[in-house]
């Protein structure tokens, strides 16, 4: 009786770490798809309001909810959470990307 409980436990904590480490995992790739998304607009000429949006959009799309996004100059760093119901907390990710080269000058 003693045995399956603590094989109880272990595997609840298992799972637990478990659920972590998937939640981390999206908020990363939503960081990565939003900083992406982000720095494509600037490249394609967007103002920085839009490629924001841009970032939102892409990582809302993930699952995950834009905190803030720095998309002034080359340079776009976008910051994600993603909730993690089961253990009640927050995975949080950033991401970067920078835009080199010839920019498309706006319409």
């Amino acid at each position: 009786m003693a045995v399956a409980a603590v094989g109880f436990v272990l595997a609840l904590g298992l799972a637990r770490v478990g659920v972590a480490l998937v939640a981390h995992a999206r908020a990363r790739t939503a960081a990565d798809a939003g900083a992406l998304a982000a720095a494509e607009g600037l490249a394609l000429g967007a103002d920085p309001a839009t490629a924001a949006a841009e970032a939102a959009a892409a990582a809302h799309d993930d699952g995950a909810a834009r905190t803030t996004c720095a998309c002034a100059g080359p340079r776009v760093v976008v910051d994600v959470e993603v909730d993690v119901p089961v253990l009640g907390r927050v995975a949080r990710a950033r991401a970067a990307a920078e835009v080199r080269g010839v920019v498309v000058p706006a319409p």
